[in-house]
């Protein structure tokens, strides 16, 4: 078995979470605190430069691995396993039947014929892992098994760069699953509850919609927070690097909250309106009870209440960190400020509980 790196593993010794995506690497260390309590030790976040990682492909291994020092380094642990995420578009995901009761080496030997049938390349190629789920919906005789395959040449590049950082990647997981994991451990929704999770990015937008705690529904969207960068670069006439950093300070012309911020909030709630009655048309569902905002785009402001406004949903942002203990290092009002942008890597730190 080529296996995905403890895809489905179980708890694993002290390690970090730490999100790459395509504007910035952030790191987030939790801790058990006693009594099912989760203590936040440290967080933090580096930014990457333009085109560092593009689609969710790293494009340049040095500016990414220096990055991933930076934010080690400023974090202040001393703890170098990590958990990884690949992109949902990366991993290819598929439950499939089998019959229960399999010894291990029959069960690998039957999620690996299974897996050339919806795996578009050879098994060779490919980094692949598996986790039974249970005892199958409709037969007491087979059970449910989720396999999971990336092209071992994409996991091998988040490897390398946990290396070059001088860490070591014990855990890969999905940034959706991570991101998931998080929002039900914060939110615990309800049996039969409907929600949406909107993580708006610099490149995209990843919907999940899910049902409990069971997604029913994913999609990915070609919209986020580059755009208004973009709009920033077009109003102003200035580089791209510069409007990014000073989108991020607020430091911009008085006219930029009315001409430039209101077009794009109001075309950030139009994709998603847009992206739920996709949901609504294509499945049997007819309503979302609750509606979360994550990712960086997602602090932006203003945007919460129009999205709110337009599709008279209840909404409120992500806050992953909700329930937990705070260290010492952790500054309460700028995690406030900044959590929706740490899910995914809140998520993949968990991976330490298993």
């Amino acid at each position: 078995m080529i296996n995905l790196g403890s895809l489905f593993g179980q708890s694993t010794p002290p390690l970090v979470g730490l999100d790459i995506s395509t504007s910035g690497v952030r790191l987030v260390e939790l801790s058990d605190a006693g009594k099912g309590i989760v203590r936040l030790e440290r967080y933090a976040t580096e930014s990457l430069p333009r085109g560092a990682v593009v689609d969710g492909n790293i494009e340049n291994m040095d500016q990414v691995a220096d990055a991933v020092r930076r934010v080690w380094k400023k974090s202040g642990t001393r703890v170098r396993q990590v958990a990884l995420g690949m992109p949902p578009a990366a991993v290819i995901t598929k439950k499939i039947i089998l019959p229960a009761g399999l010894a291990e080496d029959q069960l690998e030997v039957q999620v690996e014929s299974e897996a050339s049938q919806y795996i578009p390349f050879a098994l060779d190629e490919v980094s692949l892992d598996f986790d039974v789920i249970g005892a199958a919906p409709n037969s007491v005789e087979d059970m449910e098994v989720m396999l999971a395959a990336a092209r071992r040449e994409k996991v091998e590049d988040r490897v390398a760069i946990a290396e070059t950082a001088g860490l070591s990647a014990t855990v890969m997981d999905i940034d959706s699953y991570a991101a998931r994991s998080a929002l039900e451990r914060a939110v615990q929704p309800r049996a039969g509850q409907i929600t949406a999770l909107f993580q708006i990015g610099a490149q995209a937008t990843h919907v999940s919609v899910l049902v409990g705690g069971e997604a029913v529904y994913e999609r990915e969207q070609p919209f986020g927070g580059n755009q208004l960068t973009q709009d920033i670069v077009r109003a102003y006439g200035m580089p791209f690097e510069e409007a990014e950093t000073r989108k991020k300070a607020g430091d911009l012309p008085e006219n930029y909250l009315a001409d430039v911020l209101a077009p794009f909030l109001e075309n950030a709630a139009l994709e998603i309106t847009r992206a739920i009655q996709f949901f609504y048309t294509s499945t049997p569902y007819t309503r979302i009870d609750q509606l979360y905002l994550a990712g960086g785009c997602a602090l932006l402001p203003g945007l919460l209440d129009i999205v709110s406004g337009r599709t008279r949903i209840a909404s409120n942002l992500v806050a992953p960190f909700d329930g937990m203990q705070f260290g010492a290092s952790v500054r309460e009002n700028q995690l406030r400020q900044e959590g929706p942008a740490f899910l995914v890597a809140c998520g993949l730190a968990l991976r330490r509980f298993g």
